[in-house]
């Protein structure tokens, strides 16, 4: 299956970036409903405001995946799905945003969120442990760096099978507030579309 989904991965990047967005995640899995892939998109980080921070944003682009970005993203995977031919059963394409519990998958997305609580998971043990939970602190060379119960660990990229941001729900209820909203966002502008086969 990982090769299947590397596969994939190569070949839908390409039409994500050209959207000027980013592919952050790629799920290809059978379920009790038959196959389903799921793609999370988000808009990868720009220039900052000068003396600006995290929340400031880019100075070109708007900070979240809207729903118009899924639908695009959608059209356009299924378009370059369909001339590829390389799936040959029915399946079910959702394209959504990564949501504030945002998958970790690269270097530079380890990088980009450093100072942000994060859990990672290891498929080997790194000084008797695999489960951290703590304050990301930077990657670079192939490790990621997150501080947890007061100590730093040094964690190989090549050996963590999953991580995702902590949501900061203080920080995302105001947010919302200020942006008139009565809760924080989650996952938005999910565009499902069903596929049949080839």
């Amino acid at each position: 299956m990982r090769k299947e989904i590397d596969d994939l991965w190569r070949l839908i990047e390409p039409p994500i970036e050209g959207a000027g967005l980013e592919l952050v995640e790629l799920q290809w899995n059978r379920e009790a409903e038959g196959w389903v892939m799921r793609v999370f998109i988000d808009r990868p980080a720009g220039p900052k405001v000068p003396g600006g921070g995290e929340a400031d944003g880019s100075v070109f682009e708007p900070m979240f995946v809207s729903h118009e970005d899924c639908e695009q993203v959608s059209r356009d995977l299924s378009a370059t799905l369909d001339v590829a031919d390389c799936i040959h059963h029915a399946y079910r394409l959702e394209v959504s945003s990564p949501g504030i519990d945002r998958p970790l998958r690269r270097e530079r997305d380890f990088a980009r969120f450093a100072g942000q609580k994060a859990k990672i998971r290891t498929i080997d043990p790194v000084e008797g442990r695999r489960n951290f939970s703590g304050v990301l602190a930077g990657a670079r060379e192939g490790r990621v760096q997150i501080d947890c119960e007061d100590r730093s660990y040094q964690l190989p990229l090549d050996i963590i099978v999953r991580a995702n941001l902590v949501p900061d729900w203080e920080a995302e209820f105001r947010r919302s507030a200020g942006e008139g909203l009565a809760v924080p966002k989650g996952r938005s502008g999910s565009q499902t579309t069903p596929r049949s086969a080839s």
